[in-house]
């Protein structure tokens, strides 16, 4: 038995922090240690405890508990700075997070190699032996033109591993952003997307389809049609999965019946992930943990899971 299985069921949180695994899936203004957090500003950030509502009541608990307060460039780097903590501590050895489009002018002057080197400094300072792979943000509310215009700093910059989609699902349709992630590709980039949170399996399906994509963050409404579960195992695209959150925000009823178990027994990939530490109390170790008490999955199907996160990816 290895030693992720034993410590998943021993139930020992700090055995599983010590193996490693990815965190694939992690909004890092939202994704950090909030103990550090405490610590570095006196700011005590409880999570969510009970199942919200809708997303505005999300976003009332972000006005609240977070809110203008990071809303500067040195804070902003605080919450960097969070996010490799957490990561160092939780055991993450592949830490995927990145910066919203927008943000570059707010926080960075408009220098995208200033940007890069906030992340990539404070990841060779905090957790040097977690890899990080930068990511470029897109809000789906904003104007095409708008957002062509921000990417035209990022585009030829090699730092970038991948390129995602997220915000509220029925801003727009997914097909207008087609020319943004054919440069994207072009670019060399990993081409992700939120889709399939509060959408439908044909949104997945067809986000997958028009903008070519590589992952999916959530996904988890494929399993209402097992024609687009079959066509994501075949076509093998990664589903990040934030399980916790799920529940949370009312998308599925339990952990014990959370879509992860069927999607991976479908043959889907699908990895563990943990969204918005801050709100949902979600790292990465306790996603497992709670996964395995539930008996969504065996603990051998986790560490099979953990495994497949941490493997590169073509």
């Amino acid at each position: 038995m290895n030693e992720f299985v034993s410590a998943l069921k021993q139930g020992n949180l700090e055995k599983i922090r010590a193996c490693p695994k990815s965190d694939l899936h992690n909004h890092f203004v939202l994704g950090g240690s909030r103990q550090y957090l405490r610590q570095m500003t006196g700011i005590k950030i409880e999570p969510v405890k009970r199942p919200l509502s809708s997303m505005d009541e999300m976003h009332a608990w972000n006005r609240e508990n977070h809110g203008e307060r990071f809303y500067t460039p040195e804070m902003r780097r605080l919450l960097i700075r969070a996010a490799f903590r957490q990561a160092r501590d939780d055991g993450v050895a592949v830490l995927e997070i990145g910066e919203d489009v927008w943000g570059l002018g707010e926080f960075f002057h408009h220098d995208v190699d200033e940007l890069v080197g906030a992340f990539t400094t404070t990841q060779k300072e905090i957790a040097p032996h977690t890899e990080l792979r930068l990511q470029i943000g897109l809000s789906r509310h904003c104007p095409i033109g708008y957002l062509e215009d921000c990417l035209s700093h990022f585009w030829g910059h090699k730092a970038f591993y991948s390129i995602d989609l997220y915000g509220n699902e029925l801003a727009q349709p997914i097909e207008n952003f087609k020319s943004i992630y054919r440069r994207a590709k072009a670019e060399g980039l990993r081409l992700k997307a939120h889709v399939g949170e509060w959408g439908t399996a044909d949104d997945v399906r067809r986000a997958v389809e028009e903008l070519e994509l590589d992952e999916v963050q959530h996904g988890i409404s494929a399993v209402q049609d097992e024609t687009v579960v079959r066509f994501l195992a075949d076509h093998r695209i990664r589903l990040n999965i934030t399980p916790r959150s799920n529940v949370l925000l009312g998308r599925v009823p339990s952990l014990s019946s959370h879509p992860i178990g069927r999607l991976y027994r479908s043959g889907v990939d699908v990895t563990i992930n943990s969204d918005d530490i801050l709100i949902f109390d979600s790292d990465v170790s306790k996603e497992y943990l709670r996964l395995y008490e539930s008996g969504c999955l065996s603990a051998e199907e986790l560490d099979d899971i953990r495994q497949n996160g941490l493997a590169k990816t073509v």
